[in-house]
């Protein structure tokens, strides 16, 4: 009788799904490991064209950024829109999340009204806010003015100090109906075993979620605040939307890195803001697959 490792075959089934695996792959390398390792290597440059290299600079483009104002202006926002987009849809979201799962006609009807800001393209999203925001005759300050509030209406898209500020509203308003349904299906998974025996102890409303219900949403939870987060880093489309990203006040690392690269032609410099993005957003992601084999490891 013989012993030892067998030996391994290639056939229709060990070849299977690499052939399956083989064309999104390779789209994967091409369109995101590629570009990623071209971004760092122009970061290192003075370029002025995408096909055409003028100079190796080494951390000469880091080195500007660290003196850049707009740059740390841009940070700044980042860190308000990713402040935002924890305080505000992660409670607003679970609070909907929380209501929707109730037993009460027309809850499906609600739940899709809820989510269809998250079937909006963001043209069509930065079209309505942008008529919404219209400081004449748009939806809010019209409002403010029929209440007798017409101190509080401003140039929501005109002022620096108010710009920001206006595009994280926008940005809330499309990000609470993906935390909502993050709940809705998180709480899905709570036993009602362990509601109706909290009941049955004469726990009250808010014991028991806060002893039962939150500590089961936990994973729900983690997904939420790291997508949120990443959401936050990577804003850009409701920026160019409704600003067309000429107005520094509202500008962030991505809509600073697309004007840099692609109005200024300053590709390198472009290119080291994009490594930035790509570095902070990549320290969120591995914070969250870390906690996440950790949970894995303790079921």
């Amino acid at each position: 009788m013989k012993t030892g490792t067998p030996k391994h075959t290639w056939n229709h089934q060990t070849l299977a799904p690499w052939f399956f695996l083989a064309i999104p792959l390779l789209m994967y390398m091409t369109w995101v490991i590629v570009p990623i390792i071209q971004s760092m290597f122009f970061s290192l440059t003075d370029r002025d064209s995408i096909l055409f290299q003028r100079q190796f600079v080494g951390l000469g483009n880091f080195i500007r950024l660290a003196t850049d104002p707009t740059f740390h202006l841009a940070l700044q926002n980042n860190l308000f829109w990713m402040i935002s987009f924890v305080l505000v849809p992660i409670p607003v979201g679970l609070a909907i999340a929380m209501f929707f799962n109730q037993d009460y006609p027309g809850a499906r009807w609600f739940k899709t009204a809820f989510f269809i800001p998250m079937t909006l393209s963001y043209a069509v999203i930065g079209t309505i806010w942008a008529w919404i925001y219209q400081p004449d005759f748009g939806a809010l300050n019209t409002l403010l003015r029929s209440v007798g509030l017409d101190t509080l209406a401003r140039q929501w898209l005109g002022d620096r100090r108010y710009m920001t500020g206006a595009l994280i509203v926008v940005g809330i308003w499309r990000q609470v109906p993906y935390v909502m349904i993050l709940y809705v299906a998180g709480l899905k998974n709570v036993p009602s075993e362990l509601i109706e025996a909290s009941m049955i102890d004469w726990a009250s409303w808010w014991q028991r979620f806060t002893n039962v219900v939150l500590p089961m949403l936990r994973p729900a939870t983690v997904v939420a605040v790291t997508i949120s987060i990443i959401d936050s880093l990577r804003a850009f489309d409701i920026i160019y939307v409704m600003t067309n990203t000429k107005a520094r006040a509202a500008e962030v690392l991505a809509s600073y890195m697309y004007s840099s690269a692609f109005t200024f032609q300053d590709y390198g410099y472009g290119s080291a803001i994009a490594v930035i993005q790509f570095l902070i957003t990549l320290g969120f992601i591995l914070i969250y697959v870390n906690n996440t084999l950790k949970s894995e490891e303790k079921l």
